[in-house]
Protein backbone atom coordinates (compact mmCIF):
# COMPACT_ATOMS: atom_id res chain seq x y z
CA UNK A 1 0.00 0.00 0.00
CA UNK A 2 1.41 3.55 -1.06
CA UNK A 3 1.90 6.18 1.84
CA UNK A 4 0.45 9.49 1.74
CA UNK A 5 3.84 10.93 0.40
CA UNK A 6 3.89 8.61 -2.61
CA UNK A 7 0.48 9.37 -3.29
CA UNK A 8 1.12 13.12 -3.66
CA UNK A 9 4.18 12.35 -4.60
CA UNK A 10 2.65 10.51 -7.76
CA UNK A 11 -0.26 13.03 -8.05
CA UNK A 12 2.43 15.84 -8.74
CA UNK A 13 4.72 13.92 -10.89
CA UNK A 14 1.92 12.92 -13.08
CA UNK A 15 1.08 16.38 -13.26
CA UNK A 16 4.70 17.64 -13.47
CA UNK A 17 4.91 15.26 -16.55
CA UNK A 18 1.77 16.34 -18.60
CA UNK A 19 3.07 19.92 -18.27
CA UNK A 20 7.07 18.64 -19.84
CA UNK A 21 5.73 16.53 -22.31
CA UNK A 22 4.24 19.44 -24.39
CA UNK A 23 7.80 20.71 -24.54
CA UNK A 24 10.33 19.20 -22.56
CA UNK A 25 13.36 21.34 -22.56
CA UNK A 26 11.41 24.83 -22.54
CA UNK A 27 9.59 23.61 -19.47
CA UNK A 28 12.50 22.07 -17.69
CA UNK A 29 13.57 25.47 -16.14
CA UNK A 30 9.87 26.25 -14.83
CA UNK A 31 9.57 22.38 -13.27
CA UNK A 32 13.26 22.93 -11.35
CA UNK A 33 11.87 26.30 -9.89
CA UNK A 34 8.36 24.36 -8.89
CA UNK A 35 10.68 21.95 -7.39
CA UNK A 36 13.21 23.41 -5.47
CA UNK A 37 10.55 25.22 -3.80
CA UNK A 38 9.87 21.61 -2.14
CA UNK A 39 13.06 20.11 -1.68
CA UNK A 40 15.75 19.88 0.93
CA UNK A 41 18.68 22.12 1.40
CA UNK A 42 20.85 19.36 0.41
CA UNK A 43 19.50 18.88 -3.12
CA UNK A 44 19.82 22.84 -4.00
CA UNK A 45 22.87 22.50 -6.09
CA UNK A 46 21.39 19.72 -8.00
CA UNK A 47 18.98 22.17 -8.75
CA UNK A 48 20.99 23.99 -9.79
CA UNK A 49 23.38 21.91 -11.86
CA UNK A 50 19.64 20.84 -13.75
CA UNK A 51 18.83 24.33 -14.17
CA UNK A 52 22.43 25.15 -16.15
CA UNK A 53 21.69 21.43 -18.16
CA UNK A 54 18.23 23.01 -19.20
CA UNK A 55 19.73 25.96 -20.76
CA UNK A 56 22.37 24.92 -22.67
CA UNK A 57 20.75 22.75 -26.03
CA UNK A 58 24.69 21.10 -26.66
CA UNK A 59 25.12 19.78 -22.79
CA UNK A 60 25.40 15.90 -22.72
CA UNK A 61 22.78 15.95 -19.84
CA UNK A 62 20.41 18.42 -22.00
CA UNK A 63 20.78 15.77 -24.68
CA UNK A 64 20.12 12.98 -22.42
CA UNK A 65 17.02 14.32 -21.13
CA UNK A 66 16.02 14.76 -24.66
CA UNK A 67 16.46 11.14 -25.58
CA UNK A 68 14.54 10.06 -22.70
CA UNK A 69 11.51 12.13 -23.90
CA UNK A 70 11.89 11.47 -27.35
CA UNK A 71 12.40 7.54 -27.39
CA UNK A 72 11.44 6.19 -24.29
CA UNK A 73 7.31 5.14 -23.85
CA UNK A 74 4.55 7.38 -21.80
CA UNK A 75 4.49 4.74 -19.51
CA UNK A 76 8.31 4.07 -18.65
CA UNK A 77 8.63 7.87 -18.57
CA UNK A 78 6.12 8.14 -16.03
CA UNK A 79 7.23 5.57 -13.86
CA UNK A 80 10.59 6.34 -13.78
CA UNK A 81 9.59 9.60 -12.58
CA UNK A 82 7.46 8.25 -10.19
CA UNK A 83 8.66 5.11 -8.70
CA UNK A 84 12.63 5.86 -9.16
CA UNK A 85 12.84 10.05 -8.38
CA UNK A 86 9.72 9.81 -6.13
CA UNK A 87 9.83 6.41 -4.17
CA UNK A 88 13.21 5.79 -4.60
CA UNK A 89 14.20 9.65 -3.97
CA UNK A 90 12.77 11.66 -1.99
CA UNK A 91 10.06 9.27 -0.29
CA UNK A 92 12.43 6.22 0.22
CA UNK A 93 15.77 7.88 1.09
CA UNK A 94 13.64 9.68 4.36
CA UNK A 95 12.76 6.33 5.44
CA UNK A 96 15.72 4.53 4.83
CA UNK A 97 17.57 7.24 7.26
CA UNK A 98 14.99 6.62 9.93
CA UNK A 99 15.38 3.13 9.23
CA UNK A 100 19.38 3.32 9.97
CA UNK A 101 19.10 5.31 13.02
CA UNK A 102 16.56 2.90 14.52
CA UNK A 103 18.05 -0.51 14.04
CA UNK A 104 21.65 0.82 13.73
CA UNK A 105 22.67 -0.46 10.97
CA UNK A 106 22.99 0.00 7.35
CA UNK A 107 19.92 -0.26 5.39
CA UNK A 108 20.32 -0.19 1.48
CA UNK A 109 19.39 2.12 -1.18
CA UNK A 110 18.35 -0.85 -3.73
CA UNK A 111 18.85 -4.81 -3.07
CA UNK A 112 20.39 -7.02 -5.71
CA UNK A 113 19.16 -10.25 -5.75
CA UNK A 114 18.87 -13.54 -7.83
CA UNK A 115 15.73 -14.81 -9.11
CA UNK A 116 17.48 -18.52 -10.23
CA UNK A 117 21.46 -19.63 -10.84
CA UNK A 118 20.15 -20.92 -14.12
CA UNK A 119 21.29 -19.58 -17.40
CA UNK A 120 21.40 -20.20 -21.06
CA UNK A 121 25.22 -19.19 -21.27
CA UNK A 122 28.60 -19.91 -19.49
CA UNK A 123 31.12 -17.03 -19.18
CA UNK A 124 34.48 -17.32 -19.24
CA UNK A 125 35.13 -15.97 -15.33
CA UNK A 126 31.33 -15.07 -14.49
CA UNK A 127 30.74 -15.23 -10.84
CA UNK A 128 27.35 -16.15 -11.16
CA UNK A 129 28.23 -19.55 -12.53
CA UNK A 130 30.16 -20.88 -9.59
CA UNK A 131 26.84 -21.24 -7.88
CA UNK A 132 25.05 -24.61 -8.33
CA UNK A 133 22.77 -24.62 -11.49
CA UNK A 134 19.38 -26.03 -10.22
CA UNK A 135 18.50 -23.42 -7.71
CA UNK A 136 16.14 -20.97 -7.64
CA UNK A 137 14.05 -18.29 -5.00
CA UNK A 138 10.64 -19.22 -4.90
CA UNK A 139 8.31 -16.98 -5.57
CA UNK A 140 7.09 -15.89 -2.23
CA UNK A 141 10.75 -15.56 -0.97
CA UNK A 142 11.21 -12.83 -3.46
CA UNK A 143 8.18 -10.97 -2.62
CA UNK A 144 8.99 -11.14 1.29
CA UNK A 145 12.37 -9.39 -0.07
CA UNK A 146 10.28 -6.76 -1.52
CA UNK A 147 7.87 -6.21 0.94
CA UNK A 148 10.05 -6.06 3.83
CA UNK A 149 12.10 -4.35 1.70
CA UNK A 150 9.89 -1.05 1.12
CA UNK A 151 9.43 -1.22 5.07
CA UNK A 152 12.61 -0.32 5.55
CA UNK A 153 12.39 2.53 2.91
CA UNK A 154 13.64 0.33 -0.27
CA UNK A 155 12.23 0.74 -3.85
CA UNK A 156 14.97 -0.40 -5.94
CA UNK A 157 15.36 -3.89 -7.36
CA UNK A 158 18.17 -5.35 -9.44
CA UNK A 159 17.75 -8.78 -10.68
CA UNK A 160 21.00 -10.75 -11.63
CA UNK A 161 21.37 -14.19 -12.07
CA UNK A 162 22.38 -16.69 -13.12
CA UNK A 163 20.07 -15.25 -16.25
CA UNK A 164 17.13 -13.74 -15.05
CA UNK A 165 14.74 -13.72 -17.83
CA UNK A 166 14.60 -17.64 -17.83
CA UNK A 167 11.79 -17.22 -15.08
CA UNK A 168 10.16 -14.24 -17.83
CA UNK A 169 6.58 -14.24 -16.13
CA UNK A 170 7.60 -14.29 -12.74
CA UNK A 171 9.63 -10.85 -13.38
CA UNK A 172 6.80 -8.93 -14.90
CA UNK A 173 4.35 -10.84 -12.02
CA UNK A 174 6.55 -9.31 -9.43
CA UNK A 175 6.98 -6.29 -10.94
CA UNK A 176 3.01 -5.72 -11.80
CA UNK A 177 2.50 -6.71 -7.89
CA UNK A 178 5.25 -4.15 -6.92
CA UNK A 179 4.07 -1.26 -9.24
CA UNK A 180 5.35 0.94 -7.00
CA UNK A 181 8.59 -0.10 -7.38
CA UNK A 182 11.56 0.59 -9.92
CA UNK A 183 13.33 -2.81 -11.14
CA UNK A 184 16.37 -3.19 -13.89
CA UNK A 185 17.61 -6.68 -14.45
CA UNK A 186 21.01 -7.48 -15.73
CA UNK A 187 20.46 -9.43 -18.42
CA UNK A 188 22.57 -11.64 -21.07
CA UNK A 189 19.08 -10.22 -23.66
CA UNK A 190 19.61 -13.89 -25.36
CA UNK A 191 15.88 -14.42 -24.15
CA UNK A 192 14.30 -11.52 -24.70
CA UNK A 193 11.50 -11.08 -27.57
CA UNK A 194 8.87 -9.12 -28.78
CA UNK A 195 6.45 -10.94 -26.47
CA UNK A 196 8.55 -10.26 -23.65
CA UNK A 197 8.99 -6.58 -24.45
CA UNK A 198 5.40 -5.86 -25.27
CA UNK A 199 4.85 -6.60 -21.81
CA UNK A 200 7.65 -4.84 -19.86
CA UNK A 201 6.55 -1.56 -22.28
CA UNK A 202 3.05 -1.98 -20.75
CA UNK A 203 4.25 -2.44 -17.22
CA UNK A 204 6.75 0.69 -17.79
CA UNK A 205 9.07 -0.21 -14.24
CA UNK A 206 11.41 -2.40 -15.60
CA UNK A 207 14.58 -1.65 -16.86
CA UNK A 208 17.87 -4.00 -18.25
CA UNK A 209 21.30 -3.42 -18.31
CA UNK A 210 22.47 -5.72 -21.27
CA UNK A 211 25.99 -7.58 -20.80
CA UNK A 212 28.10 -6.95 -23.65
CA UNK A 213 31.94 -7.42 -23.62
CA UNK A 214 32.69 -5.20 -27.10
CA UNK A 215 31.86 -6.24 -30.61
CA UNK A 216 30.87 -9.37 -32.18
CA UNK A 217 34.83 -10.94 -31.24
CA UNK A 218 35.19 -9.84 -27.81
CA UNK A 219 31.66 -10.45 -26.94
CA UNK A 220 31.48 -14.05 -28.53
CA UNK A 221 34.88 -14.79 -26.91
CA UNK A 222 33.90 -14.60 -23.32
CA UNK A 223 29.87 -15.54 -24.29
CA UNK A 224 30.07 -17.76 -26.94
CA UNK A 225 29.66 -17.96 -30.57
CA UNK A 226 26.81 -15.92 -32.08
CA UNK A 227 26.06 -14.15 -28.79
CA UNK A 228 26.63 -10.69 -29.96
CA UNK A 229 24.48 -10.46 -32.74
CA UNK A 230 21.45 -11.78 -30.81
CA UNK A 231 22.88 -9.05 -27.91
CA UNK A 232 21.95 -6.48 -30.78
CA UNK A 233 18.79 -7.89 -31.65
CA UNK A 234 17.64 -7.44 -28.09
CA UNK A 235 18.66 -4.04 -28.14
CA UNK A 236 16.68 -3.09 -31.50
CA UNK A 237 13.35 -4.75 -30.04
CA UNK A 238 14.30 -2.86 -26.50
CA UNK A 239 14.51 0.24 -28.42
CA UNK A 240 11.25 -0.25 -30.37
CA UNK A 241 9.37 -0.54 -27.45
CA UNK A 242 10.68 2.41 -25.36
CA UNK A 243 12.50 0.53 -22.62
CA UNK A 244 15.12 2.03 -20.44
CA UNK A 245 18.17 -0.09 -21.16
CA UNK A 246 21.88 0.39 -21.37
CA UNK A 247 25.15 -1.77 -21.10
CA UNK A 248 26.42 -3.88 -18.92
CA UNK A 249 30.42 -4.11 -19.59
CA UNK A 250 33.32 -6.31 -17.61
CA UNK A 251 36.21 -4.60 -18.87
CA UNK A 252 39.62 -6.99 -18.51
CA UNK A 253 42.99 -7.84 -20.20
CA UNK A 254 41.69 -8.73 -23.71
CA UNK A 255 39.02 -6.21 -24.13
CA UNK A 256 39.75 -2.71 -22.38
CA UNK A 257 41.04 -1.08 -25.20
CA UNK A 258 37.97 -1.55 -26.86
CA UNK A 259 35.23 -1.12 -24.44
CA UNK A 260 36.87 1.86 -23.63
CA UNK A 261 37.38 3.57 -26.72
CA UNK A 262 35.10 6.34 -27.89
CA UNK A 263 33.72 4.52 -30.75
CA UNK A 264 32.05 2.05 -29.40
CA UNK A 265 30.34 4.17 -26.35
CA UNK A 266 29.48 6.05 -29.69
CA UNK A 267 28.13 2.93 -30.98
CA UNK A 268 26.41 1.56 -27.71
CA UNK A 269 24.43 5.11 -27.97
CA UNK A 270 23.16 4.57 -31.37
CA UNK A 271 21.50 1.18 -30.36
CA UNK A 272 19.57 3.05 -27.61
CA UNK A 273 20.95 2.40 -24.00
CA UNK A 274 20.70 5.61 -21.94
CA UNK A 275 23.24 4.25 -19.43
CA UNK A 276 26.38 2.62 -19.23
CA UNK A 277 27.94 0.43 -16.09
CA UNK A 278 31.53 -0.53 -16.28
CA UNK A 279 32.81 -3.60 -14.15
CA UNK A 280 36.59 -4.99 -14.02
CA UNK A 281 37.00 -8.36 -14.25
CA UNK A 282 37.40 -10.41 -10.18
CA UNK A 283 38.32 -13.57 -10.25
CA UNK A 284 35.97 -15.43 -8.17
CA UNK A 285 35.58 -18.90 -7.94
CA UNK A 286 38.47 -21.46 -7.77
CA UNK A 287 38.95 -21.97 -11.43
CA UNK A 288 38.71 -17.88 -12.73
CA UNK A 289 41.38 -17.24 -14.50
CA UNK A 290 43.20 -14.46 -13.22
CA UNK A 291 45.07 -13.61 -16.64
CA UNK A 292 41.90 -11.80 -17.49
CA UNK A 293 42.66 -8.81 -14.63
CA UNK A 294 42.98 -5.75 -15.97
CA UNK A 295 46.46 -3.98 -15.51
CA UNK A 296 47.07 -1.27 -13.47
CA UNK A 297 47.48 0.67 -16.58
CA UNK A 298 44.24 -0.51 -18.35
CA UNK A 299 42.61 0.47 -14.89
CA UNK A 300 43.56 4.05 -15.30
CA UNK A 301 42.94 4.10 -18.89
CA UNK A 302 39.19 3.39 -18.08
CA UNK A 303 39.65 5.64 -14.98
CA UNK A 304 40.37 8.83 -17.49
CA UNK A 305 37.96 7.36 -20.46
CA UNK A 306 34.54 7.48 -18.35
CA UNK A 307 35.85 10.76 -16.64
CA UNK A 308 35.65 11.88 -20.44
CA UNK A 309 32.41 10.45 -21.14
CA UNK A 310 30.93 12.06 -18.82
CA UNK A 311 31.53 15.24 -19.78
CA UNK A 312 30.31 14.87 -23.40
CA UNK A 313 28.37 11.79 -24.11
CA UNK A 314 24.41 11.54 -23.80
CA UNK A 315 25.16 9.02 -21.47
CA UNK A 316 24.84 7.72 -18.26
CA UNK A 317 28.24 6.23 -18.15
CA UNK A 318 29.68 4.91 -14.28
CA UNK A 319 32.60 2.51 -13.23
CA UNK A 320 31.93 0.88 -10.26
CA UNK A 321 35.60 0.51 -8.62
CA UNK A 322 36.83 3.65 -10.19
CA UNK A 323 33.60 5.89 -9.26
CA UNK A 324 34.50 5.21 -5.64
CA UNK A 325 35.72 8.85 -4.94
CA UNK A 326 31.99 9.72 -5.43
CA UNK A 327 30.62 7.65 -2.78
CA UNK A 328 33.25 7.70 -0.22
CA UNK A 329 34.09 4.17 -0.99
CA UNK A 330 33.14 0.88 -1.18
CA UNK A 331 28.65 0.82 -1.76
CA UNK A 332 28.52 -2.90 -0.49
CA UNK A 333 27.55 -4.43 2.69
CA UNK A 334 23.98 -2.78 3.02
CA UNK A 335 25.75 0.98 2.86
CA UNK A 336 23.68 1.58 -0.77
CA UNK A 337 23.35 -2.18 -1.79
CA UNK A 338 23.51 -6.13 -0.41
CA UNK A 339 22.88 -9.10 -2.39
CA UNK A 340 20.81 -12.48 -1.80
CA UNK A 341 22.06 -15.12 -4.13
CA UNK A 342 19.40 -18.07 -5.72
CA UNK A 343 19.53 -20.21 -2.39
CA UNK A 344 18.56 -17.19 -0.40
CA UNK A 345 22.43 -16.40 1.35
CA UNK A 346 22.40 -12.64 2.14
CA UNK A 347 25.70 -11.74 1.20
CA UNK A 348 27.40 -8.36 1.55
CA UNK A 349 28.23 -7.68 -2.64
CA UNK A 350 27.38 -10.16 -5.66
CA UNK A 351 31.50 -10.50 -5.33
CA UNK A 352 31.91 -11.38 -1.83
CA UNK A 353 30.46 -14.80 -1.86
CA UNK A 354 30.46 -15.24 2.14
CA UNK A 355 27.66 -15.10 4.55
CA UNK A 356 26.01 -15.47 8.21
CA UNK A 357 22.14 -15.70 7.10
CA UNK A 358 20.02 -17.05 4.45
CA UNK A 359 16.78 -14.66 3.65
CA UNK A 360 14.81 -18.36 3.82
CA UNK A 361 15.22 -18.14 7.67
CA UNK A 362 15.62 -14.63 8.50
CA UNK A 363 14.22 -11.02 7.97
CA UNK A 364 15.47 -8.93 6.07
CA UNK A 365 16.51 -6.03 9.16
CA UNK A 366 18.01 -9.13 11.03
CA UNK A 367 20.52 -10.12 8.30
CA UNK A 368 21.14 -6.43 7.75
CA UNK A 369 22.63 -6.85 11.31
CA UNK A 370 24.13 -10.30 10.97
CA UNK A 371 28.03 -10.12 11.64
CA UNK A 372 29.54 -9.82 8.30
CA UNK A 373 27.33 -6.55 7.43
CA UNK A 374 27.95 -5.08 10.57
CA UNK A 375 31.88 -5.81 9.96
CA UNK A 376 31.17 -3.81 6.93
CA UNK A 377 29.39 -0.92 8.52
CA UNK A 378 32.34 -0.59 11.47
CA UNK A 379 34.80 -1.05 8.68
CA UNK A 380 33.51 1.39 5.69
CA UNK A 381 35.31 3.02 3.96
CA UNK A 382 38.42 0.85 4.10
CA UNK A 383 40.64 3.24 2.67
CA UNK A 384 40.82 6.89 2.56
CA UNK A 385 42.60 6.92 -0.91
CA UNK A 386 38.81 6.41 -2.27
CA UNK A 387 39.95 4.85 -5.75
CA UNK A 388 40.72 1.88 -3.46
CA UNK A 389 37.76 1.15 -2.23
CA UNK A 390 36.85 -2.73 -2.58
CA UNK A 391 38.20 -4.66 0.46
CA UNK A 392 38.98 -7.69 -1.75
CA UNK A 393 40.20 -6.05 -4.94
CA UNK A 394 42.05 -3.56 -3.40
CA UNK A 395 42.38 -4.00 -0.08
CA UNK A 396 42.72 -7.88 0.05
CA UNK A 397 43.18 -8.20 4.39
CA UNK A 398 40.41 -5.95 4.93
CA UNK A 399 37.95 -8.98 3.86
CA UNK A 400 39.89 -11.95 5.13
CA UNK A 401 39.75 -10.16 8.27
CA UNK A 402 36.45 -9.49 8.04
CA UNK A 403 35.23 -12.88 7.18
CA UNK A 404 37.08 -14.45 9.64
CA UNK A 405 35.78 -12.11 12.59
CA UNK A 406 32.29 -12.64 11.67
CA UNK A 407 32.77 -16.33 10.84
CA UNK A 408 30.82 -16.02 7.84
CA UNK A 409 30.85 -19.24 5.44
CA UNK A 410 31.48 -19.47 1.87
CA UNK A 411 28.41 -19.23 0.10
CA UNK A 412 29.71 -20.61 -3.46
CA UNK A 413 28.07 -24.10 -3.73
CA UNK A 414 30.32 -25.94 -6.38
CA UNK A 415 33.81 -24.84 -4.47
CA UNK A 416 33.38 -23.23 -1.27
CA UNK A 417 36.55 -21.11 -1.84
CA UNK A 418 37.94 -20.09 1.44
CA UNK A 419 39.08 -16.40 1.86
CA UNK A 420 42.50 -17.31 2.13
CA UNK A 421 42.23 -18.78 -1.11
CA UNK A 422 40.26 -16.07 -2.69
CA UNK A 423 42.49 -13.08 -1.70
CA UNK A 424 46.24 -15.29 -2.68
CA UNK A 425 44.59 -13.95 -6.26
CA UNK A 426 43.79 -10.59 -5.43
CA UNK A 427 46.58 -9.56 -3.28
CA UNK A 428 49.47 -9.14 -6.69
CA UNK A 429 46.26 -7.33 -8.53
CA UNK A 430 46.07 -4.83 -5.50
CA UNK A 431 50.20 -4.36 -4.90
CA UNK A 432 50.08 -3.28 -8.33
CA UNK A 433 47.14 -0.83 -8.41
CA UNK A 434 48.26 0.92 -4.56
CA UNK A 435 50.93 3.11 -6.95
CA UNK A 436 48.93 4.06 -9.50
CA UNK A 437 45.87 4.86 -7.33
CA UNK A 438 47.81 6.72 -5.21
CA UNK A 439 49.11 9.01 -7.72
CA UNK A 440 45.97 9.73 -9.16
CA UNK A 441 44.12 10.62 -5.57
CA UNK A 442 47.14 12.63 -5.04
CA UNK A 443 46.39 14.82 -8.22
CA UNK A 444 43.71 17.26 -7.99
CA UNK A 445 40.37 15.20 -8.78
CA UNK A 446 37.26 15.99 -9.18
Amino acid sequence: MKNAKQLIGSALINEAYTYMAQDPMKNLPKMIDWAEKIMKADYKKTAQMFREIAKDPTNNWNQLIQRCFNELNPTTQKKFLINFMVNAGMVGNAIIDKSKEKYECNVPWAILFDPTAACNLHCTGCWAAEYGKGISLDYSVMQKIIRQGKELGIYMYILSGGEPTVRKDEILRLAEENDDCMFLSFTNATLIDEVFASEVERLGNLAFAVSVEGYEEETDMRRGKGTYRKVMDAMDILQKHGIIFGFSTCYHSKNTDVVGSEKWVDDMIAKGCKFGWYFTYIPVGKDAVTDLIATPEQREYMYHQIRKFRTDKPCFIMDFWNDGEYVKGCIAGGRNYMHINSNGDVEPCAFIHYSNVNIKDVDLIDALRSPLFQEYRKNQPFNENHLRPCPMFDNPEIIREMVNRSKAHSTQLEDSETVEELTAKTIPAAEKWKPVADKLWAAPHE
